[in-house]
């Protein structure tokens, strides 16, 4: 035995013209993590190699029916199989054994910590499937010293993986495809392993932290459009919650992946709710500006705002009218009349009657009429100017309802259409994948 322990710098070969066999199987036990920023993927695999050691054989009828041992792998020649793809040190612990079967043939299991650099696609967290490649192969010996082959088939891997693979984290696997190959560089060749580790991450913590409190805030900004306008202060709602969904999006950064080929389309998603927020209030302060700074001025309104709000744009959206008014004419000329047209004609003060007093009493009572009329005709004046005033008001309060109208359909039609966009092309990226 210690003969064979000193050759263990050489390959167990008796020709070394005959490469030595390595088989390959592993068992994917946990996925520990993904890293989008440095695009690195960790995981805990059960490694079992195989190969034959020509030094290392024995009848087990001349050592009391023995078949197997352990012997130390330090004190053997192992085959220097590494996954190119790993970026760090492994950090698992070691196992120093090996089975040897008395017709040479050595079992090594061991535990991997493999940090592996993986090109991670994040455009459709968090729905994304991730397909890293893990190649195994030897590190020094060419295909002419070493050769590798699985121990087992690709979906009996899988198989066992899915078996054993925690479920409770956030990735689950997918499947795990493989071929053999040939490395070539140079003039040297390298037999090579390569396995392709399909995973998907579990959505259930994105949407229910992400997803599901931002439609309910765009909810409730749709909703706001019912709020009247012209007695509840819209504009400080919309603004609070603007604010309320920035703060949202500053706590839940952590949870959005970020790297530097792209962007998540979540974080698009976000981004846009955030902007129709913002037209949103736009469309608010539009509309406040017309219920109370025009109306509050008492401007007559335009000729060319009656013909296209309240008469086109108010049959387009099919605005309904109250029941006590009636869609507003449209004069020819606007001419400042009274609410119905008439009134009391009151005489000015300083008109002359028709027939001057006959007697001396009506001569003394004149200066006391004429006050009286004076009087009238000022309680008259400021009556007419009070319903003048109130006819603007109504006026102006129908081109705001109007107009709050159309931008509110016109805000669903955005949401309407972006909603539509996001969901196709979730569905095209999964038809693809």
């Amino acid at each position: 035995m210690q003969n064979v322990f000193d050759l263990q710098s050489f390959r167990p070969a008796v020709n070394l013209s005959n490469p030595t066999i390595a088989n390959i199987s592993f068992t994917l036990y946990a996925v520990l993590g993904v890293n989008e920023k440095t695009q690195i993927l960790t995981t805990f695999l059960w490694l079992r190699l195989y190969w034959n050691h020509e030094f290392l054989v024995w009848d087990p009828d001349e050592c009391d029916g023995v078949t197997r041992i352990s012997l130390p792998v330090k004190n053997l020649w192992s085959p220097d199989i590494i996954v190119y793809e790993f970026v760090d040190d492994d950090v698992s612990q070691a196992c120093p054994y090996v089975y040897v079967n008395h017709t040479g043939h050595i079992r090594w299991d061991r535990m991997l910590r493999l940090v592996s650099a993986c090109n991670l696609k994040i455009f459709s967290f968090p729905f994304d499937v991730q397909n890293c490649t893990f190649t195994f192969g030897s590190y020094m010996h060419t295909i002419r010293d070493v050769r590798v082959s699985p121990a087992l088939t690709f979906t009996e891997m899988s198989g066992n993986s899915k078996r054993y693979l925690e479920a409770s984290g956030e990735w689950e696997l997918v499947d795990i495809l493989g071929e053999t190959s040939i490395l070539q560089f140079g003039i040297d060749e390298w037999d090579i392993i390569t396995f392709w580790v399909v995973i998907k991450r579990r959505p259930v913590l994105y949407v229910v932290n992400l997803l599901i409190p931002s439609s309910f805030l765009m909810l409730i900004d749709i909703l706001s459009f019912y709020l009247p306008p012209h007695s509840v202060d819209r504009a400080s709602f919309k603004m609070t919650l603007i604010l309320g969904y920035t703060v949202f999006l500053l706590i839940m950064n952590d949870l959005l992946p970020s790297t530097a080929n792209g962007t998540p389309i979540i974080g698009i998603y976000f981004s846009v709710c955030l902007a129709l927020m913002v037209i949103s209030l736009l469309e608010t302060v539009i509309i406040t500006n017309v219920l109370h700074n025009n109306s509050m001025k008492f401007q007559e309104v335009p000729h060319w705002v009656r013909v296209v709000v309240l008469k086109h744009i108010a049959n387009l959206i099919c605005y309904r009218w109250p029941e006590d008014i009636s869609p507003p004419s449209i004069p020819p000329n606007d001419k400042p009349e009274s609410l119905n047209g008439s009134g009391p004609s009151i005489p000015p003060v300083n008109q002359t009657p028709d027939q001057p007093p006959t007697n001396n009493a009506g001569t003394a009572n004149m200066p006391e009429l004429q006050q009286i009329c004076q009087y009238l005709s000022d309680v008259h004046a400021h009556l007419t100017s009070l319903q003048k005033e109130n006819e603007l008001k109504d006026e102006w309060c129908h081109v705001g309802y109007v107009l709050d109208f159309l931008l509110f359909r016109i805000y669903l039609l955005l949401i309407s259409c972006y909603a539509l966009v996001i969901i196709s092309m979730w569905c095209v990226w999964i038809s693809q994948t």
